[in-house]
């Protein structure tokens, strides 16, 4: 019976698919035009990362068209994903991967619960009945939820490695402006210098920007927009600035950069709360047991002579 359930459920899901590939919408020309160069940005932008990022380069082709498919699905459908874009593109995966592994251990969960109800049907001698349908529907539910769980995890660590080198950049293209130099020159001699794979994103779209023809500011903010990083984006918007209305801004990076520093010093002293604070928890729970462990021997024996 589980495995009836569980293959009319998968079974379910791929007509499911297939109406929801049939049914969807065409889309008109401003909206296609508007898809193609999302994509064109994209893929840039996964060039930018591939030198960079830990990309999983084992990606079967099966998978990524599954995952392209569910992508089309979706945005047929008016899901964007915005939030788990920017978060694969800081890791450097692909969406259509992230959708076909989502997909792989959902089917995963679900043939889990169903097939740990058939095993305690076994072990408890009972009758072998059918596994509740709502069992199977909260493994795939919760497989289906656990690789964007962990790519958020994953995107949070890295967006902190970069801020952390977004503040080292910022007193870097300082020290160049107080040499002479001009925006652009200042901040590819301050990119050149790092070489985390954060600095190697930054060098690589400032020299995209620079074969297409673009600003440098405006490479900067928009790999920031891709990213989540925000103060990317407002250090794009500070030099925009200095290019338009001449503003001096050495003072400015500086004051950015001693912030972002402050901010993280301001982080990395609530983690270390935390952990004191988990810490004392886990004593106060040792020292508990130890006083259970005293206190029981003398308490049973006093229990045991009042029933006599």
């Amino acid at each position: 019976m589980t495995g009836v359930l569980v293959a009319g459920a998968m079974t379910g899901l791929g007509l499911l698919l297939a109406i929801g590939a049939l049914v969807a919408r065409v889309p008109s020309g401003p909206v296609a035009l508007a898809r193609l160069d999302l994509a064109r940005r994209r893929r840039g932008r996964d060039a930018v990362l591939a030198a960079t990022a830990t990309r999983d380069r084992a990606e079967s082709l099966a998978a990524r068209r599954v995952g392209a498919a569910v992508a089309d699905i979706l945005a047929s459908h008016g899901i964007a994903l915005d939030q788990v874009r920017t978060d694969l593109a800081i890791t450097g995966r692909s969406l259509e991967s992230h959708l076909a592994q989502s997909l792989a251990t959902a089917a995963a969960g679900a043939w889990s619960m169903g097939a740990g109800g058939l095993v305690w049907s076994v072990v408890a001698g009972g009758p072998l009945t059918a596994v509740p349908l709502a069992a199977v529907a909260i493994g795939g539910l919760v497989g289906a939820v656990l690789p964007t769980v962990a790519v958020r995890t994953r995107a949070k660590e890295r967006r902190s490695d970069f801020r952390h080198t977004v503040g080292a950049f910022l007193d870097l293209v300082a020290l160049n402006l107080a040499g002479g130099r001009g925006v652009p020159e200042a901040l590819t001699s301050a990119a050149e210098i790092g070489d985390s794979w954060a600095m190697r994103a930054v060098t690589r779209t400032l020299e995209d920007a620079r074969l297409q023809g673009t600003t440098p500011w405006a490479a900067l903010g928009r790999l920031g927009g891709e990213l989540g990083i925000e103060e990317l984006v407002d250090l794009a918007s500070a030099l925009g600035l200095v290019a338009d209305d001449g503003a001096k801004i050495r003072a400015s990076l500086a004051a950015r950069a001693a912030t972002l520093r402050r901010r993280e010093l301001a982080d990395l002293e609530g983690k270390a709360q935390e952990r004191s604070q988990t810490m004392l928890l886990a004593q106060f729970l040792l020292c508990a047991g130890f006083l259970v462990f005293l206190i029981y021997p003398p308490l049973a024996n006093v229990l045991a002579s009042g029933a006599l």
